[in-house]
């Protein structure tokens, strides 16, 4: 491992499965989960230009867009910690020319116009509401799974104000919040363009949903078949989930919007 960046003590090294790309992860602080790939694989990006991911943890969807596109990524994460293990990965898979990530509170950040604005934003949040429960997790954990520094809306307005006029914002999320994350996008000019429902086995309530919106654009609303994660009863993927893990499909859709016209 010369010039590769160090490991610090609780640390380890991951393969993502996909261009040899290998991630610094630790379970005592935070390790990305299967909506972070399903996001990454989802996500409306654009060959070339400008992506930011909010709430980037480790920098496990900045990683996964650069096996997408050629544009430029920006991950922001709030906890210093977490910032600093994505910018290890990053450098261990040699990707600084093309990988950004800023240590920042996402509910400051500036609003963006013009060529300023991102082509593209990503954002994997807390999923549950403060008062939700208890706290268990260490900080750090806490901070990623509960809205302590940030609320759903907070993340909706960082999106709109920091992707320009037409530009696309994918979110993955729960279904159970599908009603506040609708609401929370159309006040701030995100008219939600494709959805998609992940459940865990044919015949089950979807655990995830992951939803695409565009800036200013019009109202049309598709919905995606359902993505099954399992097959039958058992614990072995379905042959789509295996083509996400391992690259095999740009994204989790019957068409390429990378591609597509704007809306």
């Amino acid at each position: 491992m010369h010039g590769k960046p160090p490991l610090l003590e609780g640390e380890r090294l991951d393969d993502l499965l996909t261009h040899d790309y290998k991630i610094i992860q630790s379970k005592e602080v935070f390790s990305f989960s299967l909506d972070a790939v399903l996001l990454a694989r989802f996500a409306g990006i654009p060959k070339k230009g400008r992506i930011l991911d909010l709430c980037t943890g480790n920098g496990v969807i900045p990683l996964l867009l650069a096996t997408r596109t050629g544009a430029t990524i920006e991950g922001v994460e709030l906890q210093p910690r977490l910032a600093d293990m994505a910018r290890r990965s990053v450098a261990y898979n040699e990707l600084q020319s093309r990988i950004d990530i800023r240590e920042a509170d996402l509910k400051v950040l500036p609003a963006l116009q013009g060529s300023e604005a991102y082509d593209a934003v990503t954002v994997n949040p807390p999923y549950k509401p403060v008062g939700s429960g208890e706290h268990k997790e260490n900080l750090h954990q806490a901070l990623a799974r509960h809205e302590i520094g940030c609320t759903l809306e907070d993340v909706v307005a960082a999106c709109a104000r920091s992707v320009r006029e037409g530009g696309r914002v994918s979110m993955v999320h729960r279904p159970s919040r599908l009603a506040e994350i609708m609401a929370a996008m159309q006040k701030y000019r995100l008219e939600p363009k494709r959805m998609r429902f992940v459940h865990s086995r044919a015949g089950a309530e979807a655990n995830m949903v992951l939803i695409e919106a565009s800036l200013g654009g019009r109202p049309e609303l598709r919905l995606l078949p359902p993505l099954i994660v399992y097959e039958g009863e058992g614990r072995t993927y379905t042959e789509e989930l295996l083509d996400v893990f391992y690259g095999r499909k740009k994204q989790l859709n019957d068409t390429d919007t990378s591609e597509r016209a704007e809306d």
